[in-house]
């Protein structure tokens, strides 16, 4: 997995806030962080489950984590899934979570978070990020949207839920 360093210091709410790759040290504050994403899209709370997957994600260096921490503590963090391209032979990156504290909203934690999702996966020479949200998220629509990220027109996405 790309072990590439990542530090930043941006400013918002007024206050430094640190992004950088989340390690083991930070598995409380993500997992609390993680468990809140889930209950935002109608999930039960379950912070030992969100602990124990986010706890594999950083042993297994299967996903990156992209954390941010001002001095009051953990404000926001986004998981990317590494995958290819057949087509253009190159890698992609799915930005699969992404997660904002409720206090740290409209204060540029989504944006710092996507600004250094683009600069990591352009570092790793991939082609692109690539995403899905629900169709009523409109304020993480208009972030995406405002970031540069268009909705894909051309492909329809299936799944194929398995027992």
């Amino acid at each position: 997995m790309i072990k590439k360093k990542l530090n930043y210091i941006g400013m918002g709410r007024g206050i430094k806030m640190n992004i950088y790759h989340a390690i083991i040290k930070d598995l409380e504050g993500v997992s609390k962080l993680f468990n809140l994403y889930r209950m935002f899209y109608q999930q039960p709370s379950d912070l030992e489950g969100a602990k124990t997957y986010i706890k594999k994600r950083l042993a297994s260096r299967d996903s990156v984590i992209l954390v941010v921490k001002d001095k009051q503590g953990y404000v926001g963090f986004t998981q990317l899934y590494p995958t290819f391209s057949s087509i253009s032979m190159k890698r992609v990156w799915i930005l699969n979570d992404l997660y904002v504290d409720a206090e740290a909203r409209n204060q540029g934690v989504g944006e710092m978070l996507l600004d250094k999702a683009k600069e990591f996966a352009a570092e790793t020479g991939a082609k692109s990020i690539s995403l899905s949200t629900a169709p009523d998220n409109y304020s993480a629509q208009r972030l995406y949207e405002r970031n540069g990220y268009v909705r894909d027109s051309h492909f329809y996405q299936y799944e194929l839920g398995l027992p």
